[in-house]
């Protein structure tokens, strides 16, 4: 029986590789373990990893936290000592990531330092700022890529990859996203309660720290701020992650937490942030779930600065401003009155059928460790 563990390091990465890891955990040809690291023990985030043994998982092994403002650097090398550690006991045959956080590439470094097959999760994308180094660095180290779509495949073979690593199965939150087990909003109402006051008329607001521009962040804060107030829309406000810089943002949250027409929580279960967001009139901030999520339910999204740039084909559905109060305000205006088709660009909801499909095929197991480059011609 072959081993494979699933690194998550944050709520967001959680909601998108659930699906897949229920599929391994329902096949007898497989064990799984989840290495529950990161954002997930920090208690200022809710201590996320209790979702993951609610969600019906026990096979977890719990990395101890570090620091809520860590440097990045510190915490990578600090996630490769923990995890190193565990795959000597361990002994996996595969390690998986997902995406562009530093978790994923301590994962993918240990595995491609001690000769482990690391299977990469939604490569070849654009991130916006250090993230977007992250994710490319993860897909050199991984031998294994499964990718949302055609656009990001390309991508992985411009970098290198040999094409019959690469393998296009969608972007799984999808699943969760067409399933039948999304909570009613009377379900959200009941566990986030303070939305109620909302009367289901609401906006929600994400905004994370782009590391690049951390000398300007105070500044757009304040401009950010003040065109969300000055809208006098309801906002359901969630923290942001935990990169450099989000200890600012989350101050400023908190100063407004009285403001009326504000609710803020610092996290949000991700098959009820679904519900949140299917039944908002639109999106605001620098997150990705507005340029990924947002447009399959046909939601709009108002989408603020760099740190999304490249990740989404230009549509009217996306409205792209600078930390500019008047751009903001417009843009809300026009969000709220914008009709939209749901997309389906980066997949139909099958991703952890097809994941697990390729993961059964002896094949893949033959697959050489030793990476060779191969030219993009």
């Amino acid at each position: 029986m072959r081993k494979i563990v699933f690194v998550s390091g944050t709520r967001a990465d959680w909601g998108k590789i659930k699906p897949l890891i229920q599929k391994v955990k329902e096949c007898k040809k497989f064990e799984y373990k989840i290495f529950a690291c990161g954002m997930h023990l920090l208690e200022l985030y809710g201590k996320t990893f209790i979702e993951i043994f609610k969600d019906g998982f026990d096979e977890v092994f719990l990395a101890k936290p570090y620091e809520a403002n860590e440097k990045m650097d510190l915490a990578l090398g600090d996630c490769i000592k923990q995890f190193s550690r565990f795959v000597s006991d361990y002994q996996p045959d595969l390690i998986v990531v997902h995406g562009d956080r530093l978790e994923a590439l301590a994962g993918a470094i240990v595995g491609a330092f001690n000769n482990i097959f690391v299977a990469h999760i939604e490569g070849g994308e654009l991130s916006g700022t250090i993230d977007e180094s992250i994710r490319h660095s993860i897909s050199k180290l991984a031998h294994l890529h499964f990718v949302a779509n055609q656009v990001a495949q390309k991508r992985l073979l411009q970098l290198g990859e040999k094409e019959e690593s690469v393998f296009v199965i969608g972007s799984p939150d999808l699943d969760v996203m067409c399933s039948d087990c999304l909570p009613s909003f009377q379900d959200l109402e009941e566990r986030y309660y303070q939305i109620q006051s909302f009367g289901g008329k609401y906006a929600i607001f994400t905004y994370h720290p782009v590391t690049t521009e951390n000398a300007y962040l105070e500044e757009k804060l304040e401009v950010v701020f003040e065109a969300i107030k000055e809208s006098k829309e309801n906002f359901v406000i969630i923290y942001p992650n935990n990169d450099l810089g989000s200890s600012l943002i989350i101050h400023k949250i908190e100063q407004c937490r009285n403001t009326p027409h504000f609710v803020a929580f610092s996290s949000i279960k991700f098959e009820y942030f679904l519900t949140l967001l299917k039944n908002a009139s639109f999106i605001i901030g620098n997150s990705s779930a507005g340029v990924r999520e947002a447009p399959f339910f046909g939601i709009p999204c108002v989408n603020i600065g760099t740190r999304q740039e490249g990740r989404f084909a230009p549509n009217e559905g996306i409205i792209e401003v600078a930390e500019d109060k008047q751009e903001i305000l417009q843009a809300i205006k026009r969000a709220k009155v914008l009709q939209l088709s749901p997309s389906q660009e980066f997949g139909e909801g099958k991703s952890a059928s097809n994941f697990m499909q390729i993961l059964e095929n002896e094949d893949l197991w033959n697959l050489p460790l030793q990476k060779k480059f191969v030219d993009f011609l």
